[in-house]
C-alpha cells in the first residue's frame, strides 16, 4: 500500500513538472510570434486625399460654439488631428477616451477637431453624452467629400503648414498613435516605412550573400 502511494505521488509530481514544462514551452513560443508579428498601423485608404497634399481649407462653425479653420497655416504652429467619426459608430466611441487623452497630453502642439455630418440634435446629444465641449466640432457633410472620406472613424494630421502629413482608418490606438509615428519617422504611413525597412534588409541579404 505505501509503495503505490510513492509510485503514486511520483507520477503526479513527473506530471505537474511535465505541465509545467508545456506551459513554459508555450509562453516562450507565443513571445516569439509577438516579436515576428510586425505592428499594424492605420490604413491608408486609395481614394482619399494624398499625404502631401494641401489640405483643403475650410472655415465653418462649431457645434461647441465660435468658429474653426482647417487647412492652411497654424498661427500656433500645431498640428491639426482631423478625427471623422459618426455618433453612432461603435468604434469611434471607443476610441473618444483615447482622443481626449493625446489631446491633453499634446495640447501645445496638436490641435484636435472632429468632424461628422447628419442630424444637428443627434450630434449635440452625442456631444453632451460623450462630453465633448472642449472639441471644435464640425457638422459637414462638405469636408468629408473633401478630404475624400468613404469609411470611418478616419484620422488626418495636418502639419502647420497646411500640408498632409499622413493619414489613415483608425480602428484602435495603436493605429491613432501609428499616425504620429508615421510622422516622426518621416514616411506617409507604417505601411511605407515597413516596406522600406523590408526593402533594406532585403538589399543588405543580397550583398552578403
Amino acid at each position: 500500500m505505501t509503495n503505490a502511494l510513492i509510485i503514486s505521488s511520483i507520477f503526479s509530481w513527473l506530471m505537474i513538472f511535465g505541465l509545467a514544462l508545456s506551459v513554459w514551452a508555450l509562453a516562450r513560443q507565443i513571445g516569439l510570434l509577438h516579436e515576428r508579428i510586425k505592428p499594424v498601423g492605420a490604413l491608408s485608404l486609395g481614394k482619399t486625399i494624398k499625404t502631401g497634399e494641401i489640405a483643403p481649407i475650410f472655415t465653418l462653425p462649431s457645434l461647441n460654439g465660435g468658429s474653426v479653420s482647417i487647412g492652411g497655416g497654424n498661427a500656433q504652429r500645431q498640428l491639426t488631428l482631423l478625427f471623422f467619426l459618426s455618433d453612432t459608430c461603435p468604434v469611434c466611441k471607443t476610441l473618444l477616451p483615447v482622443i481626449k487623452s493625446i489631446q491633453e497630453h499634446e495640447r501645445l502642439r496638436l490641435r484636435v477637431v472632429l468632424a461628422s455630418d447628419g442630424d444637428v440634435t443627434a450630434h449635440q446629444a452625442f456631444i453632451q453624452t460623450h462630453r465633448l465641449k472642449d472639441f471644435p466640432y464640425l457638422l459637414s457633410r462638405e469636408v468629408g467629400v473633401a478630404y475624400q472620406i468613404s469609411k470611418l472613424p478616419y484620422g488626418v494630421l495636418i502639419d502647420a503648414a497646411g500640408v498632409v502629413v499622413t493619414h489613415g482608418l483608425i480602428n484602435t490606438r495603436e493605429h491613432l498613435e501609428s499616425l504620429f509615428e508615421a510622422k516622426a519617422m518621416g514616411y506617409p504611413t507604417m505601411q511605407e516605412f515597413q516596406a522600406a525597412q523590408a526593402g533594406t534588409k532585403h538589399s543588405l541579404y543580397k550583398q552578403v550573400h
